[in-house]
């Protein structure tokens, strides 16, 4: 019996910082790009609900895949189990990080002319 993979993915996204948790993690076909697949959250089997819960399900409602920016991922753990997924503010101070490519283009910079 195989033993099933949860991931727990943290990541930056406009001065939050999101926890998602999904069944495939990978590189992805897109260069730079984390892919993350088949999304899980928990299954509603009590009577209380939780909005910050809720809010990151609404907001990945139908995505079957999403593509992160590799520079904006934070962490990726395998967990044994699935935690609460949210949407957590970034503490701090209002300056955030321009993107800068992780890559750069060209080749050798000692051959300048």
């Amino acid at each position: 019996m195989a033993a099933s993979h949860i991931f727990k993915v943290l990541f930056v996204n406009q001065g939050k910082v999101y926890e998602i948790y999904a069944r495939k993690v990978s590189h992805g076909s897109l260069f730079g790009f984390i892919e993350v697949e088949e999304l899980v959250f928990g299954e509603r089997t009590t009577v209380v609900v939780d909005p910050a819960e809720e809010k990151i399900k609404a907001e990945f409602n139908e995505v079957k895949r999403t593509y992160l920016p590799m520079h904006s991922v934070l962490r990726i753990d395998e967990v044994k189990k699935q935690g609460v997924s949210k949407i957590v503010a970034l503490e701090g101070s209002n300056v955030s990080q321009f993107p800068v490519p992780i890559y750069t283009p060209g080749g050798d910079s000692n051959a300048r002319k």
